[in-house]
């Protein structure tokens, strides 16, 4: 799947970091300090949205007496000793980043996290300059499935989308590197194991982890 790319393109939760369990876990948190129960629907109904929107969402939905940067800013504060001291790279996640940066592969991330968390993380697992391009969805117009942070990693990079591989875990992220025009790698993960077959479906490429790609 490596052959002829000229970057590859992470998205960070559930893909490259192995975290989307942490975050059910903060709405469960978060939503409890207002008395409120965490309904079934809700990560379906934010999976693709910036960190900006899910915290206007929340407001809307919930009618939290905060404003959107107080909402964001109390969600940073939850996640930052988690991503710390807790979340992990995916396993052989750092082996493939080292066969990258050998082999002059640029290497960017397209994430719907807070550029806060995501630098924090890259820097505390001691990755963060092998990375060419951080891009978040708050610095495009629209999020997944929308294409727009896919496309503006690889215009960032300088590489077309046709010689560019995505890693995703679910099937919005999928879609939107899909109408990228790129190549993309489903990653097994336990909060998406409902949507497996569709991501093996949708996907050019499937995997359980990053151990022995490269």
């Amino acid at each position: 799947m490596l052959q002829n790319k000229k970057a590859l393109i992470f998205d960070l939760d559930g893909s490259l970091a192995d975290s989307m369990w942490m975050w059910k876990q903060i709405d469960i948190e978060y939503l409890a300090r207002f008395n409120l129960d965490n309904p079934s629907d809700l990560q379906s109904s934010i999976e693709g949205m910036s960190f900006t929107e899910v915290a206007v969402y929340f407001k809307d939905r919930f009618h939290i007496d905060r404003s959107i940067e107080d909402i964001k800013a109390d969600w940073i504060e939850m996640a930052w000793t988690k991503y710390r001291d807790v979340v992990t790279l995916k396993p052989g996640a750092r082996s493939l980043l080292d066969h990258c940066r050998e082999n002059g592969i640029k290497l960017g991330i397209g994430t719907s996290n807070s550029r806060e968390l995501v630098e924090m993380f890259l820097d505390q697992r001691g990755v963060r300059s092998y990375f060419d391009c951080i891009m978040t969805a708050c610095d495009v117009e629209k999020g997944k499935p929308a294409p727009d942070i896919y496309l503006k990693v690889a215009e960032e990079l300088d590489v077309d989308p046709k010689d560019c591989l995505v890693f995703e875990d679910l099937v919005l992220g999928i879609a939107a590197a899909k109408d990228a025009g790129m190549e993309v790698c489903a990653v097994e993960d336990d909060y998406s194991v409902y949507q497996r077959d569709e991501k093996i479906r949708t996907a050019d490429y499937y995997i359980n982890d990053f151990v022995g790609i490269a």
